[in-house]
């Protein structure tokens, strides 16, 4: 019994995996295509809720694996392998930025850097530490310029390479700055901490976090409308957009990780949904592999055919989800004859 629980835990977050990463494809094809005009405004808010959402269920759902190994690791063994993957990812990631500058991998590192420092902190201390990086964020934006080192024409970043610039790509104003997205990571070692295989966990996940939503939209639309009268120069900082990633934000992003993942949770339990499971869980188990091979062979192909840049919203979602079907095909043969992606074999035999 305790071994079918543990399998469907983890088939489950297999699924989220695979879900948060075809919202990441879609929305960074979004980006390399160009499709800044959308026809389609069904199609845009669709496309606009996965931004930032998606990035950040893949965050949470890295602090829920940091978590449940932590758990069963080491405390200092599992430091020093934390340690070894976050350096092999900056590499990684810093490599990846000289072809696609939204790059999360070097990002991803620091998460990983700090957050295993708080495996064993108490649940408290990790909700305080959450507020604490939230309120840090919210005075860096009212008191340094946000749009320093920014050229938001191309979307470049003109000082990535000089020390400062990085520091303050990597901590403040970049596409996924450490303060405040490392919160996502320390939530989802808070999550951890929970019976994730319990139905009740799940269902309190599911409805804490579409309640929490739902209270966060309506909240989010009475201080923007609000603003429009009194402040007009604070309704961008009062929405739920990824840039900046103000407070609202964040909540949005939290509970919106929280009730996918507590459903993808819940679909092993469900006969029918077996079968879409052992066809996109091996797709979920090699998320870094997938991550890097929609940048230089999804992205490339692109390039070749001549697509990035002034193309419709609907190409480029089309463009994601086919580039998502072929690597779930790719990912599912390859499970057949090994255990892990390359990536994922290499990161492994590199840091133990």
């Amino acid at each position: 019994m305790t071994e079918n629980i543990l399998t469907n835990r983890l088939e489950g977050l297999d699924l989220a995996r695979y879900i948060a990463f075809v919202g990441m494809v879609i929305v960074n094809f979004r980006i390399a295509m160009g499709a800044d005009n959308p026809q389609d405004s069904a199609l845009n808010a669709f496309v606009m809720a996965l931004e930032g959402r998606a990035a950040a269920t893949c965050v949470v759902l890295a602090g829920i694996g940091l978590g449940l190994a932590g758990a069963r690791s080491c405390h200092l063994e599992m430091i020093s392998v934390t340690f070894k993957r976050a350096a092999f990812l900056l590499v990684l990631g810093l490599l990846n930025c000289l072809v696609f500058e939204a790059d999360i991998l070097h990002y991803y590192a620091f998460y990983f850097f700090f957050g295993v420092l708080f495996l064993r902190a108490s649940k408290v201390v990790l909700v305080s530490l959450m507020l604490a990086i939230n309120i840090f964020f919210v005075a860096m934006v009212f008191t340094l310029n946000y749009d320093s080192g920014w050229h938001m024409a191309n979307y470049s970043y003109l000082d990535f390479w000089t020390p400062v610039g990085f520091s303050r790509n990597l901590f403040f104003n970049g596409w996924h700055p450490v303060i405040p997205w490392l919160s996502f990571l320390l939530f989802g070692i808070l999550l951890s901490r929970f019976q994730l295989s319990n139905s009740k966990a799940q269902a309190c996940m599911i409805s804490l976090g579409g309640l929490v939503f739902i209270a966060n939209e309506v909240v989010t639309f009475m201080a923007r409308s609000l603003a429009t009268d009194v402040a007009p120069e604070l309704v961008e900082l009062l929405g739920t957009g990824p840039i900046p990633p103000m407070p609202l934000y964040m909540i949005a992003g939290m509970s919106v990780s929280a009730t996918v993942i507590g459903i993808c949770l819940r679909v092993p339990q469900c006969r029918r949904f077996i079968s879409v499971l052992k066809v996109v869980g091996p797709a979920g188990r090699q998320t870094l592999t997938l991550y890097l091979a929609h940048i230089l062979i999804g992205m490339g192909v692109l390039e070749e055919l001549g697509l990035l840049g002034g193309q419709s919203l609907l190409s480029a979602v089309l463009a994601g989800l086919i580039f998502c079907i072929f690597a779930s095909v790719y990912a599912y043969f390859w499970s057949k004859k090994f255990k892990r992606g390359p990536i994922e074999t290499v990161m492994r035999k590199i840091s133990g």
